[in-house]
């Protein structure tokens, strides 16, 4: 049963541009040819998104041949399908990867386990808060958000993966 989701690249070099097609473009099995806009918030630096389809784990292959270039700025969400969780990734340069498993709602889910680990590590009410903060990717988000309002109205691309 296929599964979909949407790639948003918030910021990178032009001349990375074609390289992040050409990724894309590989884990899809299908050309791409992506529509870039300038990103306001990051002069010099283009952005696109692009609506894709394709098995479930699609994702977070897109997710890993994105994060081959550290100074870009990208998000790639999977719904979820029967039987398989909904996943979201937000890369940001210097921060790294952020996994997170989504909802139908496209909230972030913390598992039974993720919240025991973190009262039992937790040694003061703040330092829950802060560990609740970080399994949120709460920074990421922050650090996207500008980002992702530049990004209002912008084109679109759909793709499908093939096979």
């Amino acid at each position: 049963m296929p599964t979909r989701g949407v790639v948003y690249v918030h910021s990178t070099p032009l001349a990375v541009c074609s390289h992040v097609e050409w990724a894309i473009a590989r884990v899809l099995a299908a050309p791409v040819n992506l529509q870039w806009t300038a990103q306001p918030v990051d002069p010099g630096a283009r952005r696109a998104e692009c609506g894709w389809t394709g098995r479930p784990g699609t994702g977070a292959d897109l997710a890993a041949a994105l994060r081959q270039w550290p100074m870009i700025r990208f998000e790639v969400t999977e719904e979820p399908s029967p039987g398989v969780d909904g996943e979201r990734f937000m890369h940001v340069p210097g921060r790294g990867l952020f996994r997170a498993t989504v909802g139908a709602a496209g909230d972030i889910q913390l598992g039974e386990d993720r919240l025991r680990s973190i009262l039992a590590t937790a040694r003061a009410p703040e330092a829950i808060a802060h560990a609740v903060e970080k399994a949120l990717g709460t920074a990421w988000d922050a650090e996207l958000e500008p980002y992702r309002y530049a990004g209002d109205g912008a084109p679109v691309t759909l793709l499908t993966q093939v096979g």
